[in-house]
Order: structure tokens, then C-alpha cells, then sequence
């Protein structure tokens, strides 16, 4: 069984400072599976002190060093990644196949390719009579989410291992069970004390006292904007790094000379995927006039074939969302579109039938949508797609832009160069071309009320270090 009521500090499961105890609820039958401890701010004052203590001798290691250790969590993480998609599943709904497949593996996916980023990353050069080289910027704080639980986690903790940074993980408090196994791979495969800790608790007291902590170079907080604004409030005292990925609202353009069905039914079960617990999932479906009642009926079809059902059955395409909290955030967002003069095409309020317990979702389709309606504005996080019309090529770049957020955004068109010219318009940080899938070796974050910095991939490594410039090194 899991440490849940331990922190892991300085490489060993202790005993908390606090008395503070959360259930963790799985979302599909509503009923408590695991108790956590949650921390104050002397438990993260604590392991703060352990990875400044770690900090000196871990950023002299060598890159060769480093990737061995890399490969080492790896070996460990791959042969415990059935036990992390259970946990998955378990903490967030995830179904069992999608937990496995996409969840879970994605953690190893991230470990894979900073191991590979290590093999060619070269952190020095010369210019004129100087060394210009970059090194590990030291402590970090990491502040990670519940939808995406494992990968988020791993994007952040590699390349910071790797980089040569000590650090603290805040796991989100609503899905902590599997940053708790992260923790004991990492043990397992021989982290050095202090390099890794962790301490679960909430964002107002953990989150808050990482973010404002003296003692911490760098925070990485992936989240919501509002929370992010928090965090950066705090952490500016101290003027510290702060790399932020937050919230999206993604339009997904699809061209008049596009392959309509194919793109219309992958768009809408991209949307749906993860129970629309995806931050760069694309919820704005933005279509010709011309063709709109075409892209409703492919839209609808998509909806009503999407089974809504227990993780653990074979045939669920999507489970429960994750909390209460967020179940009656999506059916209030749901009633406003109503309320504001959307019309459902599909789905609607409620859970869907035979669905008693659990935060089941319907998969709702709303048609008639203007951009200024809330189910276009709002990040629902919900399995719910807003149908926009469009009369040309110009309304429809003017609409996807027309967000505080810039996350992602996808295209599709039979025209590459089309695609293209249009994909170089859009104020996003990642764009999709023709349903283009995820890449972790190229950089994920975000324009606007999006965040800042990127994660994934060698770009991913620049937050997790500082530049220094020696001058006179070849020649004083």
C-alpha cells in the first residue's frame, strides 16, 4: 500500500508535522479510497531545507550521471505501470485502457525523452573571449494538477533531474495517489536523499508557501489561470522564476475544402477524450455557415456513440469527471448555455441514464453558439463542444483569436499550404494540422492567459536552468 499519510523528505517516509487528513474520492462511485496527510508550512519548510541541503553535491553530477539515474526510474516506472494506471483510475476516473495507454504511459513517455535530450543537450558556448554556459537554477517548487496526474508530474520532475535541480512536488490534493507511487519509483531507483520530495496538501497553505518560499529558485505550477495568478502574486515577492501552464479555451478551425466528416468526428471525440478534462482540448468547433447543419449531424452522431460508463468496463469511452466540485461547475456552464439561447444538439443537463452515482457527464453538443456566450468563453473542463458558424477564412481566424487564452488551436484543410498559412495565425502555442497528434519532444505551453515558458521536450529544459556568462575565460 502507498505512503498516503507520509511525506516523502530528504529519501524516507516520514511522519507528518501537521494533523490534517483529506479522503480522496473516486469519482465513479462517489465513496472515500484513500486518506492523505495534508501539509502545513513547516512540513514544505521542511523539504525545502532537504533539497537546499541536496542542492550543492546533485548539481556537480555529470550528464552521463544523470542519464543513468533517468534510465534507472525508467526501468523502475515501466515495470510498475499497470499498478500506476489502477491508481489512475482509481483517483481520477480515467478508464482502465485509457489510464494504461495514455495516462500512465505518457509518464514514461517524458522519461524516454529527457533521457534522449541528455544524449545531445549541450549547455556552453563561446562568444568573443567568454564562456556563455547554462547550469541547474537550484530548488524547484512543483505544483502539479489532477486531470493529466502522472504526466504532469513527469514533465516537470525529468528534466528537472535532469537539469541537476533538487526539487518539491505539491501533487494535486484531488488526485494524489499516483505522485505517492511516483515517489517510490523514484526511491526504488535510487534518487539521492533530498533531491525528490514531496508533500501533498492544498493550494493555500503547500502551494502557497512554495510559491513564496525563500528558499525556492523556480516554481512550475500547472493549473488554472486563477490559481496561477495566485501563485505568481506570490512568488514575486521573492522574485523568483515562475513558468505557468494554465487554462485554454481551443478553437478548432475546419476549412471548407476539409475532409468534413473525418474532421468534425475526430475534433468532437478529441473533445470529449478525458472527459474534457483536457486543458488544450478543442471545444470551440468552428465551421462554415454553408456546411453548419452537416457538421451538427456528424457532431450529434459522435455524441450519442460515446458510451459514458464505469472505468472498468471494456466498452466506457469516457468515465466520470473527477470531483463534485467540477461535476456541478460543468451542469452549471451546461444550464448557461441553455439559459443564454444555445440549443443542445446533444446531451444537456444531468447524468446520463442508468448513471445514478458517480459524476458522470453527458456529451453535450451545443449548436447556435455565439463567441460571447459563456460556453465559448469559460473553460468548461467537461466533455462539451460549442458549434460556431463562420462565413470565411478571415471570421474564422478573427473568432479563434478572439480568446483570453492561447493554448492550443487546430486546423484542418485538404490544402497543406492552406493549413499552414492559417496555423501561422493563430495566437496559440501549440497548433494541429489535420489532427496532427501530441508530440512530447516538442514544447507544450501556452500565449496570453495561458501561461508562460514550455514543458516537453529539450525546450522544456531551459525553465530548469540559468545563464552564465564568464568573461575572459579563454584569455584573462
Amino acid at each position: 500500500m502507498i505512503n498516503a499519510e507520509r511525506f516523502y523528505i530528504d529519501g524516507a517516509w516520514v511522519e507528518p508535522l501537521s494533523a490534517g487528513r483529506l479522503e480522496v474520492i473516486d469519482p465513479a462511485t462517489e465513496a472515500p479510497f484513500l486518506t492523505i496527510a495534508l501539509g502545513s508550512v513547516a512540513d514544505v519548510d521542511r523539504a525545502v531545507a532537504a533539497a537546499r541541503r541536496a542542492f550543492p553535491a546533485y548539481a556537480q553530477t555529470g550528464f552521463a550521471e544523470r542519464r543513468e539515474l533517468l534510465e534507472a526510474i525508467a526501468a523502475v516506472y515501466e515495470r510498475r505501470l499497470d499498478e500506476m494506471a489502477g491508481l489512475i483510475t482509481r483517483e481520477m476516473g480515467a478508464p482502465a485502457a485509457f489510464a494504461r495507454d495514455a495516462q500512465a504511459a505518457s509518464g514514461l513517455f517524458h522519461l524516454q525523452r529527457a533521457i534522449e535530450v541528455l544524449r545531445d543537450l549541450d549547455v556552453e558556448e563561446t562568444i568573443n573571449d567568454a564562456l556563455v554556459t547554462r547550469e541547474p537554477i537550484g530548488v524547484c517548487g512543483l505544483i502539479t494538477p489532477w486531470n493529466w496526474p502522472v504526466n504532469q508530474i513527469v514533465c516537470k520532475v525529468a528534466p528537472a533531474l535532469a537539469s541537476g535541480c533538487t526539487m518539491v512536488l505539491k501533487p494535486s490534493e484531488v488526485a494524489p495517489a499516483s505522485g505517492l507511487l511516483f515517489a517510490e519509483i523514484l526511491h526504488e531507483a535510487g534518487v539521492p536523499a533530498g533531491v525528490f520530495n514531496l508533500v501533498n496538501g492544498d493550494g493555500p497553505t503547500v502551494g502557497q508557501r512554495l510559491a513564496n518560499h525563500p528558499e525556492i529558485d523556480m516554481v512550475s505550477f500547472t493549473g488554472s489561470t486563477r490559481a496561477g495568478i495566485a501563485v505568481a502574486k506570490a512568488a514575486a515577492d521573492t522574485v523568483k522564476r515562475v513558468s505557468q501552464e494554465l487554462g485554454g479555451k481551443s478553437p478548432n478551425i475546419i476549412l471548407d475544402d476539409a475532409d468534413f466528416e473525418r474532421a468534425v468526428t475526430n475534433g468532437v471525440a478529441n473533445c470529449f477524450s478525458n472527459s474534457g478534462q483536457s486543458c488544450n482540448a478543442p471545444t470551440r468547433l468552428l465551421v462554415p455557415a454553408a456546411r453548419y447543419e452537416e457538421a451538427l449531424a456528424h457532431a450529434r452522431r459522435v455524441a450519442e456513440a460515446t458510451v459514458v460508463g464505469a472505468p472498468e468496463d471494456p466498452s466506457t469511452v469516457i468515465g466520470p469527471v473527477v470531483s463534485a466540485v467540477q461535476f456541478d461547475k460543468i451542469q452549471r456552464l451546461i444550464e448557461a448555455g441553455i439559459a443564454e439561447g444555445a440549443r443542445l444538439v446533444a446531451g444537456g443537463p444531468g447524468r446520463p441514464e442508468g448513471l445514478a452515482a458517480g459524476y458522470y457527464v453527458r456529451p453535450t453538443v451545443f449548436a447556435g453558439v455565439t463567441n460571447d456566450m459563456s460556453v465559448a468563453r469559460e473553460e468548461i473542463f467537461g466533455p462539451v463542444v460549442a458549434i460556431l458558424a463562420y462565413e470565411d477564412e478571415e471570421e474564422a481566424i478573427a473568432i479563434a483569436n478572439d480568446t483570453v487564452y492561447g493554448l492550443a488551436a487546430y486546423v484542418s484543410s485538404s490544402d497543406r499550404e492552406r493549413a499552414r498559412r492559417v496555423a501561422r495565425r493563430l495566437r496559440a502555442g501549440t497548433v494541429h494540422i489535420n489532427d496532427a497528434p501530441e508530440d512530447v519532444a516538442v514544447p507544450f505551453g501556452g500565449y496570453k492567459q495561458s501561461g508562460n515558458g514550455r514543458e516537453c521536450g529539450r525546450y522544456g529544459f531551459d525553465e530548469y536552468l540559468e545563464v552564465k556568462a564568464m568573461l575572459g575565460y579563454h584569455t584573462a
